[in-house]
């Protein structure tokens, strides 16, 4: 096998942490010596043991003269668990393979050096595209000071989210809405608006055993923060989505809120809460994901500001003809000043189609 093909298993295998790791980075490990697969781990669960120890500890003998795949640089530093750089020179690996280098300031290329200080030869960047699509959250808080931010939109084939009543139970399928439970599961943290809390009342929970069955008590226990963005602090306590105790509202700094963990921004002219503020603010926080589930407004001023990273629609085989609209954006005069997305993902879920999109450059 070549040096890709194992690191493509590594990457399998740092991907059974999707929904788990938050907050750090999902990462795995393949040791492999005389052509022989010797060790395997993955990054579980934050505080647990990193990739890099869970292959060594899988090793029955010695990894002396071994090879380690990584999908991101070993950590340089003694954080809650030991330094995975110097785990590997102890064990004696005389080569490390590596999908890219580790974007946080307390790694960033540090891990490399203490590598090749000690001997070991190190291919620093072999896959950085794997490897930033599996952490997309940590290179864009730790490279741009702000999470990746996923928008997730649902409607019928004429672009109608819901009937002129508000009426929107149910437009997409069942096996679509599980599809929504594993973005949320996947994420650091979900945001919405007021006008979604006050019109539908959600609880934007993680709560279907179905994301993954080999994980579920782990995915369903990790909790999640729900940031409700409401400038004039007109939701109240008593809606279902502050049953979280994570739940926050996020009103501007002049607004007179009685909620115990309100989060205060400043707003624009408009009177609407800063969302290049607000952002960066949970990025400060350790923020990597975020996942935008809302209504027409807020979607519409998150698309407006560039603060997209990746549109998700899900698009049911329906027709409304009357209703509310996807997106509230301001009217445009030339066609050229069209919002332009390349499709990077395109597939059934169930009756319905699931559509990827990023902004192009």
């Amino acid at each position: 096998m070549t040096d890709r093909e194992y690191l493509a298993r590594a990457f399998v295998l740092a991907n059974q942490g999707r929904y788990t790791t938050d907050p750090n980075p999902r990462v795995g490990c393949v040791l492999v010596k005389h052509g022989r697969v010797i060790g395997e781990g993955y990054h579980q669960l934050a505080g647990g043991p990193h990739a890099e120890a869970q292959a060594l500890n899988q090793v029955e003998g010695s990894a002396e003269g071994a090879t380690a795949y990584v999908t991101l640089e070993p950590c340089s530093y003694h954080g809650r668990t030991p330094s995975c750089a110097a785990a590997l020179i102890e064990a004696g690996v005389v080569r490390v393979v590596a999908a890219a280098e580790d974007p946080h300031p307390r790694n960033r290329g540090a891990g490399f050096e203490l590598l090749e200080a000690a001997g070991i030869e190190v291919v620093r960047a072999l896959d950085p595209d794997a490897a930033e699509a599996l952490n997309p959250g940590h290179l864009k808080c730790h490279a741009h000071n702000r999470p990746y931010v996923r928008l997730k939109l649902a409607a019928t084939m004429d672009g109608l989210t819901a009937l002129p009543n508000g009426e929107s139970q149910w437009i997409t399928s069942a096996a679509a809405r599980l599809d929504v439970q594993r973005l949320r599961a996947q994420s650091s943290a979900i945001v919405t608006g007021a006008n979604t809390v006050l019109d539908d009342d959600p609880e934007l929970t993680v709560r279907d055993p179905g994301i993954d069955p080999r994980f579920s008590s782990l995915i369903l226990s990790r909790a999640r923060p729900v940031y409700v963005l409401d400038s004039n602090a007109r939701t109240t306590s008593e809606a279902r989505v502050y049953a979280n105790p994570q739940a926050r509202q996020v009103c501007g700094v002049h607004a007179r809120s009685d909620h115990p963990q309100s989060m205060r921004i400043n707003t624009n002219p408009a009177g609407r809460i800063d969302l290049s503020e607000f952002f960066a603010k949970l990025a400060a926080e350790g923020v990597l994901e975020v996942l935008v589930e809302s209504g027409a407004v807020l979607a519409g001023a998150v698309l407006e500001a560039g603060l997209v990273d990746e549109l998700v629609l899900y698009m049911a085989p329906k027709l409304m003809g009357v209703g509310r609209p996807l997106l509230q954006l301001p009217e445009l005069d030339k066609m050229s000043d069209l919002k332009n997305f390349e499709i990077t993902e395109h597939r059934r879920i169930g009756p319905d189609l699931k559509l990827v999109l990023k902004p192009r450059a």
